[in-house]
């Protein structure tokens, strides 16, 4: 069997930027992926703390330092400064799932790492 498990979050990402005449998706500063193990095109969840908006999309990779720009219909889920979490799920195995520890990534309010805990 497999379970849908939590493999990395992004927590308490500052919204920079908001693009309605983008085709959709969600823009996320490149080094930020990597440090969270998400590769552009992955499908991720966001929550919304502001607004208590929940909805999912796929990642765009951002040049810009601490971007994470809302694009397309995502845009009307919130605004900029709205404080967001990045969820991003895999499937795993039974056993393996039981082992699972995510890999979390704090930003500070100008979103540059401020803690992490990668396992």
């Amino acid at each position: 069997m497999l379970r849908c498990m939590l493999r990395t979050k992004i927590h308490m990402a500052t919204v920079t930027e908001s693009n309605l005449a983008y085709e959709g998706s969600i823009t996320i500063d490149e080094s930020l992926l990597k440090k969270a193990g998400i590769i552009p095109y992955e499908q991720v969840m966001i929550s919304n703390m502001n607004n208590g908006e929940r909805f999912e999309t796929y990642v765009i990779p951002g040049k810009k330092k601490g971007e994470i720009c809302l694009n397309g219909p995502t845009a009307r889920k919130g605004a900029v400064g709205d404080k967001v979490i990045i969820f991003c799920y895999s499937y795993f195995e039974d056993a393996r799932a039981k082992e699972i520890k995510p890999r979390i990534i704090f930003l500070d309010a100008k979103n540059r790492i401020s803690r992490k805990r990668l396992k």
